[in-house]
């Protein structure tokens, strides 16, 4: 027996308990039971009260009645044992019986109740043994109600009902009462995991016509069962949040649900209702409610296909496998049509391939014939690992609900060697059978598919990288490309700075930036610099791959070598050659711009080099060389050891922001030999900015550090904050009070101070690295700090990140500078 799952608990261990719950109403009474309690004191000599107690009277000897009956079949089924046993007639079978009994000192029906099960050896049987085995009260003790007693009554109640509802009555009468519970309710599932409720007893008909039916989407105990296929326990209705029949009466009682199943199919779900809460169970108390289930769902399921038959009638009786046939041949991809093999003990086993259609493939490239006929498991072995195939096919066997999958292994063997394809299933049950489609995606066609995205993308070493695993595939083109041997590993696509040239750094940010984060087809030349010391001038072609949902799942593209391709060269010269002379005076002035600004700002500048510090600085150009800008930064040490820290940004582009970029930073780091403070010297650069250039207005951040003290002291005008990183925790400065530079005559700069602690890393910063259209500027500096706090092995590193995984979308200018306390 599996282990039972209790709702709320991960791991589903079942505590065992010493006694049952306690009793909350009368065993029915009878042979073998003991007589029902009334409780309380004697109604009152009045009309109410002689009617109350009639009807109680009635009620009683009702229940009497029908206890008494099932106890006489079970009495007469012992005869019958005994009658072909001893080989004598039913008088004496009945003396026998009855002797046994008085010397026993057992009642006429649990010893009726021992010799039945000793002649049925089935599932009732065992459940009685185990309880027995595992107790250390005697196997009969007179009036004693027995767990082999109440199933066996149980059984008999059933077979004596004429419906579902009946079936539930006696269930609750005969066996679940004497074990605390106060309702039962029988379901019936639906091909769609609807359910629908047949049977009830112990609830109020108001609260069961409420439920008459539960559409699939609708999480309820129930539902429990069926998507686990396994007793499941809800200790406290009201803990778990799950809505089921019965809530209203027991808010906080415990529920026990369980599959009712034969032959691998689950036809409903049994659950019994406790008023209290649910302590933990022993395990012969479930395996009584397994039994239970067990008998009620031979009052569900379909009865065509019985354990003694051979399979070819089994096959046979399946529903619909005729049509099942039909719907395959006429399907354009490989099927099977599977039917079910079951066990002795009716339980699944396998599953028999009834039929394959014409446009079966099988990885191991057997034919048809021999498949068809054999049993799923003899073809398909692996097919019966964990969470396999096979689970699968178990599932949707027993709930009826269709299973679709991606990329599933399908393994075969021929001569002990396995050969696997990768397959695309699709699982669904009809009446008995169940359908199974799968598309094979074989090695050829894999191979295939890759060199057509090779000559698409116009690649020579190809590569796949996956971004999940990490897991990256070369051809042998691309390790004589990179000069590597083909033992050596990949290359990932984060590490192609350090491959590359320094000046195409930024390039390679753009390209990593587009594919990786825009998710878009995307395109770089650079200049590869080989172990061997050649180097080699590469286009790099890439896409991304999404998966169903849209998220990134790998990258494919291709490295291509126009080294010695003249005719690239010979296309350029004529490109050029056929531009107006207009677009060449609009480049003209766009290189001048940018040969302007670099002169300031340098793409990949070299570290600084400070006592008791290093910054590093990163400079990313806009996307569009007609949108250059007005974005600064510096770095230099004052004549009184300190150091001064400034990033900036002009409004504006063009000419003119570069121009006013230059002014400002000049101008500045003229006002720093001063030794003034930072709010006194944006104070005097607002002047500048005012009275000493055209109209020019910007923001900015300066920063004064102290390398003795670690003291930083800073101020801004208009510009976002700066950015702390401690550890793995990286939090903004506060916004000090600043207008921006030029906006008025005369302004006040509030300056703040902050103490850094070695390893410390701080980051001052542009808009452009953050800056959104669709993103509010707060949700994009928690996104920043989300990203700086990130584990880095290296200041480099982690401004290259920075970078890279910007998700700013307005093509402005980006200054980045990053200080390492040591």
């Amino acid at each position: 027996m599996n282990s039972p799952t209790y709702a709320g608990d991960e791991h589903g261990d079942v505590p065992t308990a010493p006694e049952l719950p306690p009793r909350r109403g009368g065993d029915g009474p009878g042979p073998g039971f003991p007589p029902a309690r009334t409780g309380g004191a004697s109604p009152a000599v009045t009309d109410a009260g002689r009617l109350a107690a009639t009807v109680e009277r009635l009620r009683q000897e009702v229940r009497e009645a029908q206890a008494a009956a099932d106890g006489r079949a079970l009495v007469e089924m012992a005869k019958g044992v005994l009658v072909g046993r001893l080989g004598c007639g039913p008088a004496e079978a009945a003396r026998q019986l009855a002797k046994l009994a008085e010397q026993s000192g057992a009642t006429l029906l649990a010893l009726a109740v021992d010799v039945v099960n000793q002649a049925a050896r089935d599932h009732v049987s065992e459940v009685a043994r185990e309880f027995l085995e595992h107790t250390a009260q005697p196997a009969s003790v007179p009036g004693a109600s027995t767990p082999a007693v109440r199933l066996r009554a149980a059984e008999s109640g059933l077979l004596a009902a004429a419906d579902s509802q009946a079936v539930a009555a006696a269930l609750l009468e005969n066996a679940l009462v004497p074990l605390g519970a106060q309702g039962v309710a029988i379901w019936v599932a639906g091909s769609d995991s609807s359910l629908t409720l047949v049977g009830h007893a112990g609830f109020p008909e108001e609260e069961a016509s409420r439920w008459r039916y539960v559409p699939p989407e609708v999480a309820t105990c129930a539902h429990l069962a069926l998507d686990k296929r396994e007793l499941t326990v809800v200790p406290r209705l009201s803990d778990s949040g799950i809505p089921s029949i019965g809530r209203r009466q027991h808010p906080s009682g415990g529920r026990v649900v369980v599959p009712a199943g034969t032959g691998g199919r689950i036809h409903g779900v049994l659950e019994v209702c406790w008023p209290d809460p649910l302590e933990p169970q022993p395990p012969q108390v479930l395996r009584q409610l397994e039994a239970l289930a067990e008998l009620c769902a031979h009052t569900l399921g379909d009865q065509d296909v019985t354990p003694s038959a051979e399979p070819a009638v089994k096959e046979q009786a399946c529903a619909g496998v005729a049509e099942m046939v039909n719907l395959a041949d006429n399907l354009y991809d490989p099927a099977l049509v599977l039917t079910p093999c079951l066990d002795p003990g009716g339980r699944l086993a396998d599953f028999r391939v009834h039929h394959a259609n014409d446009r079966f493939i099988d990885p191991a490239g057997r034919p048809r014939s021999s498949v068809c006929g054999s049993s799923f498991l003899e073809a398909y072995p692996a097919a019966a690992e964990d969470n396999g195939l096979f689970d699968k096919l178990e599932r949707v066997y027993a709930t009826g609900e269709p299973c679709r999958t991606q990329r599933m292994a399908l393994t075969a063997f021929v001569d002990d060697v396995p050969l696997t394809a990768i397959a695309d299933a699709s699982i669904s049950r009809h009446g008995s059978a169940l359908l199974l489609i799968w598309r094979i995606e074989d090695e050829t066609a894999r191979l295939a598919s890759l060199l057509q995205h090779a000559q698409r993308l116009g690649r020579v070493g190809g590569f796949e990288e996956n971004i999940t695993t990490g897991e990256i595939t070369w051809n042998g083109q691309l390790f004589t490309l990179y000069g590597r041997p083909m033992t050596s590993s990949p290359v990932p696509l984060e590490e192609l700075r350090s491959h590359a040239h320094p000046d195409d750094v930024v390039s390679i940010n753009r390209f990593l930036r587009t594919l990786l984060h825009h998710l878009r087809q995307s395109s770089v030349d650079f200049r590869l610099q080989r172990p061997d010391g050649i180097t080699r001038h590469i286009r790099l072609v890439a896409e991304p791959v999404l998966d169903d949902r849209g998220s990134l799942h790998a990258v494919r593209g291709a490295y291509q070598d126009i080294s010695s391709q003249h005719w690239t060269e010979v296309a350029l010269a004529a490109t050029r050659d056929q531009l107006a002379h207009t677009e060449a005076e609009a480049a003209e002035r766009s290189r001048l711009a940018l040969q302007l600004q670099h002169a300031i700002m340098p793409p990949a500048p070299a570290p600084l080099e400070v006592p008791g510090i290093r910054i590093a600085v990163r400079y990313r150009p806009a996307e569009s060389e007609a949108m250059v800008g007005g974005d600064w930064y510096d770095s230099v040490v004052l004549p009184n050891d300190k150091v001064l820290l400034s990033v900036g940004d002009v409004a504006g582009h063009g000419i003119e922001a570069a121009t006013g970029m230059v002014i400002l930073r000049n101008a500045l780091r003229g006002l720093a030999v001063t030794g003034a403070g930072p709010a006194q010297l944006l104070s005097w650069l607002n002047t500048v900015a005012h009275h000493l250039t055209s109209n020019v207005t910007a923001t900015a951040v300066c920063g004064v550090y102290d390398p003795r003290t670690r003291v930083l002291r800073w101020a801004r005008a208009g510009h976002l904050p700066p950015v702390l990183v401690r550890g793995t925790e990286a939090r903004a400065f506060p916004m000090a009070q600043g207008l921006l530079l030029g906006a008025l005559p005369e302004a006040d700069f509030e300056e703040e101070e902050e103490v850094l602690e070695p390893e410390d890393t701080l980051l001052m910063y542009t808009d452009g690295l953050v800056e959104r259209r669709d993103v509010s500027v707060t949700d994009s500096l928690s996104q920043l700090l989300s990203l700086a706090g990130r584990e880095a092995d290296s200041l480099d590193r982690r401004l290259d990140r920075l970078l890279t995984h910007s998700r700013s979308d307005t093509d402005d200018d980006t200054c980045l500078i990053g200080i390492q306390v040591r």
